[in-house]
């Protein structure tokens, strides 16, 4: 069995958060017709207090460097890139330095993680996402046709690959109040059953997902969590406010201004958490033009965790 059977066998998905299923990547890129083709493995870990890509370099870069391996073995006239945040490429450049891989010095920013921005800075462009499609298994780095995988996903192909994986992947528990922690535990367990390792003895609520994830309540919490492996655990003694203003000011510096929606609508939003004056009918307005006109998925998601903590906790 190959290894693109191995992984539609194993039913990876990619850890970055879009859930897409693994060996469909692979195989894009397989069978595009190209000269040269291309493999990243995206260590930009942008997202909101997120660090398990950093704990899997700090324990495991052996596997993710072997499961780049494995495509550059794979996919014929292939180059591999592993794009790191400044932060990482500082941390790490010297234990992850060989022949095959070229690594790159990224940004700390939010958007340099969506993929066609990392391809455009990689290009000398700047963090700037592009309109899809074409996708970047087609059309990606220098215009031919690129593999994009974070580091989660190159380890578990590494785990994969050596018959090592056991249907798991990492999870990162975080918040005020509780200890921060990375766990590696069964995919698709409850939100529930993971916070148990957490042994959480205050009321609370979660934001699941990421910046941009779904506001849960304790009765909303028997539901598996998808795609970004982040829980951020807040309690309701915390100014749900002062908890927005850290989102608001997070994406308000991490997008990259290239569309008003987005430039404008973080901004504006931001102005009306740290004034604790949200003024409701506005803000619907500016939540629906992110949505709608916003020019990348990471834009048109922005509302999400407003939404939910407006609707439900205010």
């Amino acid at each position: 069995m190959n290894i693109i059977e191995k992984l539609k066998k194993a039913e990876l998905k990619g850890r970055g958060g879009a859930c897409f299923p693994t060996y469909i990547k692979w195989e894009s890129v397989l069978k595009a017709e190209a000269p040269q083709k291309y493999i990243i493995c995206n260590g930009a870990e942008g997202e909101l207090d997120l660090r398990i890509d950093r704990y899997i370099l700090e324990n495991f870069k052996e596997d993710v460097i072997n499961g780049i391996r494995i495509a550059l073995k794979t996919i014929p006239n292939s180059s591999a890139y592993m794009y790191l945040n400044k932060d990482y490429y500082t941390l790490f450049k010297d234990d992850l330095e060989c022949e095959d891989i070229t690594l790159i010095e990224g940004e700390n920013k939010y958007i340099a993680g969506e993929e066609t921005a990392l391809i455009n800075y990689i290009e000398g462009k700047g963090s700037f996402p592009r309109r899809k499609p074409p996708y970047v298994s087609e059309k990606g780095l220098f215009d031919m046709p690129t593999l994009v995988n974070n580091v989660e996903t190159f380890y578990y192909i590494s785990k994969i690959q050596k018959g090592e994986y056991n249907n798991e992947r990492f999870y990162m528990i975080t918040g005020k109040k509780v200890k921060q922690g990375i766990y590696e535990l069964k995919e698709g367990m409850t939100i529930r059953e993971i916070l148990k390792v957490a042994d959480i003895d205050f009321p609370f609520y979660v934001q699941a997902g990421g910046v941009l994830g779904d506001i849960l309540k304790e009765d909303e919490l028997d539901r598996p969590l998808l795609c970004t492996g982040i829980i951020r655990v807040i309690s309701y003694d915390e100014d749900p406010y002062e908890v927005m203003k850290t989102w608001a000011h997070f994406l308000t510096n991490g997008n990259c201004d290239k569309c008003t929606p987005c430039r404008e609508g973080a901004c504006e939003i931001y102005r009306m958490i740290y004034k604790k004056n949200i003024d409701f009918e506005r803000i619907k307005k500016v939540f629906s033009d992110l949505e709608q006109i916003s020019f990348c998925s990471l834009g048109r998601s922005i509302p999400n965790s407003f939404k939910g903590m407006i609707e439900k906790i205010l």
